[in-house]
């Protein structure tokens, strides 16, 4: 997996990435702390509040990002956010009143949210081979996997010397040099995106990207599956552990270390399984897994808990943590797969943004109905949204997915550069041909299946095309 670092662009992107992620990490427990102080007792409402604002700004930024990333060189707008993000780090310290928080963190999270997705759709083409794609992909999903389980270590490492304000210096200078290492990186030139309309059509371009394609209809209900149960392990691990085991607070990190262990081997072994299976057999599967583990960690947290109950939520955090990891790696490619180069920003922007919106659902929930239900309840209802979600993905997901299809132009004339190699139907309505199928000017609703044509056949399902 590691040979795909000998890329010295892609070497360079995913360094900035692990820094600014410890950066974040450290921010992340010195925000608690200084909530606390501020707060006190309120600490947990302001957290819940800061939260949310972080997703609404991850839900409206993005689109907008979007639909001007192909204006903007890519590496600037990546400095731009990072040297935004170690202002905002660098100004918290200095925060005496609660609304400030507010303010400082949705400027902080506005950044990331044009940092990430134009960091996303810039890794594809640095890399354009699959293999090499997917094994990125992979040590993307390790990154963020080792960032939750390093960064409170090295937090409480640091506090054992210096005060909660020296972490945010240490957020500052993450961000500092995630900059220095974009600018260091010779990255593509953003293609121009054939879109016609202001900059609000253009950012609505992503959602209808994702409602007219059928595998990403199905990745949105599978990023609603992965949040439910995601919610019930981010939300509640704190509650399941304290009051319910009676564990002390260490165990906490235990439990939250087993998901994260569960995510991190299964993104070491998804090159190789993806290369063996396609995308919608490893994500449907593991998917299908989420429900199936919530309904054990209802039956657990309803019964007494015991010695041998505890282990098994840790082994039920660790598989809630593979079938997560297994959904969520491969939407990349899905993502590739659907969008020209030229709408990749605007694609994975719509992803972010949309997944966040499944995360700004069940993080409310998770925590309403574990204060107000009981947590078997709570688990009960997140698996079955995780249920209705694989289901839904599973019908609207064709098990035959090929990246080619025969299609029928009616509204183009005979003439259009497009049509060259297409030919006359036996109607005369039209002129039909076949080409990798993305929504775009040309395209802008999905093609029915026809008959004798390759999209009844299997041969490229699950594959991303060449």
């Amino acid at each position: 997996m590691l040979s795909v670092l000998r890329n010295r662009t892609y070497r360079h992107l995913f360094t900035a990435q692990v820094i600014a992620l410890v950066g974040t990490g450290l921010a992340t427990v010195a925000l608690s702390l200084l909530a606390y102080d501020l707060a006190g007792n309120n600490a947990s409402a302001v957290l819940g509040t800061a939260l949310a604002i972080k997703m609404t700004a991850y839900v409206a930024i993005a689109p907008l990002i979007g639909a001007v990333a192909d204006r903007i060189p890519r590496r600037a707008l990546m400095v731009t956010m990072d040297l935004t993000r170690a202002g905002v780090a660098l100004t918290l310290p200095f925060v005496t009143e609660i609304w400030q928080i507010y303010v400082l963190i949705f400027l902080l999270q506005a950044a990331s949210a044009a940092f990430t997705p134009t960091f996303q759709a810039t890794i594809p083409e640095v890399l354009p081979a699959e293999r090499d794609y997917t094994q990125a992909l992979s040590m993307s999903r390790l990154a963020y996997d080792l960032e939750s389980l390093f960064s409170p270590a090295l937090a409480a490492l640091l506090l054992t010397v210096v005060s909660a304000n020296w972490l945010f210096a240490g957020t500052t200078l993450g961000f500092l040099a995630s900059a220095v290492l974009v600018v260091s990186a010779v990255l593509p030139r953003p293609v121009p995106a054939q879109r016609t309309g202001g900059v609000y059509a253009k950012a609505a371009f992503g959602t209808r990207l994702f409602w007219a394609t059928p595998r990403l209809r199905a990745l949105l209900a599978l990023d609603l599956a992965v949040a439910a149960a995601g919610a019930i392990v981010f939300v509640n691990t704190v509650v399941l552990v304290r009051e319910h085991f009676q564990q002390p607070a260490g165990a906490v990190s235990l439990a939250l270390g087993a998901y994260g262990a569960g995510s991190m081997l299964t993104a070491l072994l998804l090159p190789r399984i993806l290369r063996r299976a396609g995308d919608r057999a490893v994500m449907l599967t593991a998917a299908f897994a989420l429900p199936a583990v919530l309904a054990v960690v209802a039956a657990l947290t309803a019964a007494p808990p015991s010695g041998w109950s505890w282990v098994a939520v840790l082994a039920a955090w660790a598989a809630i943590g593979a079938a997560c990891s297994a959904v969520l790696t491969p939407a990349g490619r899905i993502v590739r797969r659907s969008a020209t180069d030229a709408d990749l920003p605007a694609a994975f922007a719509a992803q972010f943004s949309l997944s966040h919106g499944c995360w700004l659902l069940t993080y409310p929930l998770a925590g309403w109905l574990a204060a107000g239900a009981g947590l078997p309840a709570t688990a009960a209802v997140l698996g079955a949204i995780a249920l209705l979600a694989t289901v839904t993905a599973t019908t609207i997901w064709p098990a035959h997915d090929p990246a080619r299809l025969d299609h029928l132009h009616a509204d183009l004339p005979t003439d259009h550069p497009h049509l060259t190699d297409a030919h006359p139907t036996a109607t005369g309505g039209g002129r039909q041909h076949g080409h990798h199928y993305v929504i775009d000017r040309h395209h802008p609703r999905w093609p029915a299946p026809q008959a004798g044509t390759d999209a009844d056949t299997d041969a490229g399902t699950d594959r991303l095309a060449a």
